[in-house]
């Protein structure tokens, strides 16, 4: 078993009718006046209201600000920032799935720090030293940002799409009904399912594979998300699929499943290019990049593809390169075929031609600033055949 620290703050309140004890964990955290993040459905399900009747309770006065996109703009969290600076507020609360919830960690670092542009943070401008507290209604099962310590942000005027990680970022309060997520179109519960397992996988596929445990959580966390995945696409009300499902979401992004081992995110680092140059769905863009990654690089680790086709989808194949194969196979199976997501390029923002390719595997190290990835350390070129194999 490898050395590792681990910490997680967050205190989960799962369960239905959850929402109506905002008031009191928000209290319980120490918040006294909120700052509310949400999206356009919160307001039209009735979710605000419920929520906001749980701050009056509690006396809490609060402001809603509302209008989050995905692939979340660093320009409406800045607005927001430059509007509600030095008015009060000590605690923001995200109403929503990951895009709200990280837009939400992005005002409470800016209003801790309004005289620190919030992009200095993204770029490597600056340190998060200070936040406000902060919580999360969870509607979406998908980017685990509830639990984790990352967030990111899209800059619209480059095109560039950033994530940092800090226990700064972590809630004081996870609110989990998964009631709140049986409304969510197709598309929306098939990316999230998508992300999660990403999540597990980016972690699973690493330099360092001694520790027995944390590979076997990871397994059954990717073994039940497909499962109930499968359930919830073919019946979107199954409460039960819903609850695995949100409940796979906040384990996948809180370090428990790749404790030990350092965390690859190759799928993660390519595919943000692409949700920042197209504007994609971020579980689409994982989609695509992850079988064009996994074909590339399995070489450095055919036991480790192996095992995940055994452990992971039931092959039985003893050869190892062939069960690596067949689970790189068996996963972009149930992307296409389960989750109907784009596995590449034209299934989604149509062939590129070789400028845009070496553009985004630029983008992708940070204008030569950072290699991707740790089972297989990459470079602009490499990245660039990756971005090919995916091309078509």
């Amino acid at each position: 078993m490898n050395a590792f620290t681990y910490h997680i703050p967050t205190r989960v309140i799962f369960g239905e009718n959850t929402e109506r004890q905002t008031g009191r964990a928000i209290r319980d955290a120490g918040g006294t006046k909120v700052l509310i993040i949400c999206g356009r459905s919160a307001l039209k399900s009735g979710l605000m209201q419920r929520i906001v009747e749980s701050l009056d309770e509690a006396g809490l006065p609060w402001v809603a600000v509302s209008g989050v996109q995905p692939n979340p703009r660093l320009k409406r969290a800045q607005e927001t920032v430059d509007t509600y600076a030095y008015r009060g507020f000590d605690f923001v609360l995200g109403v929503g799935g990951g895009s709200v919830i990280d837009t939400a960690k992005a005002v409470a670092h800016g209003l801790a720090r309004p005289d620190v542009p919030i992009w200095d943070y993204y770029s490597g401008k600056a340190k998060v030293t200070a936040s406000l507290k902060k919580g999360a209604v969870l509607t979406i099962a998908a980017a685990g940002s509830e639990m984790s310590d990352s967030a990111v942000l899209t800059n619209e005027e480059n095109g560039q799409k950033k994530g940092i990680n800090t226990p700064f970022n972590q809630p004081d309060f996870a609110i989990m009904n998964p009631a709140l997520t049986c409304t969510l179109p197709p598309r929306q519960t098939a990316c999230g399912v998508a992300d999660i397992m990403m999540h597990t996988m980016d972690r699973y596929f690493s330099i360092q594979t001694d520790n027995a445990l944390t590979d076997s959580i990871a397994e059954a966390l990717l073994r039940t998300v497909i499962e109930y995945g499968r359930v919830v696409m073919d019946d979107p009300d199954d409460l039960k699929a819903r609850s695995e499902i949100m409940w796979c979401g906040s384990l996948s992004h809180n370090g428990l499943t790749g404790l030990g081992q350092p965390k690859d995110f190759s799928a993660h680092a390519l595919g943000h290019e692409l949700s920042g140059m197209f504007d994609i769905p971020h579980g689409e863009s994982l989609t695509i990049m992850w079988p064009a990654w996994a074909r590339y690089v399995y070489r450095n680790a055919p036991g480790r593809f192996a095992r995940f086709g055994r452990n992971v989808w039931g092959i039985q194949e003893e050869n190892e390169e062939r069960a690596a194969l067949a689970a790189i196979r068996a996963a972009e199976r149930y992307f296409c075929e389960v989750l109907k997501l784009p596995v590449c390029f034209s299934q989604a923002m149509g062939v590129q031609d070789e400028t845009t390719l070496r553009d985004l595997a630029l983008r992708a190290t940070y204008y030569g600033d950072r290699r991707v990835g740790q089972l297989h350390p990459m470079e602009k070129d490499e990245i660039y055949l990756v971005y090919q194999m995916a091309n078509h």
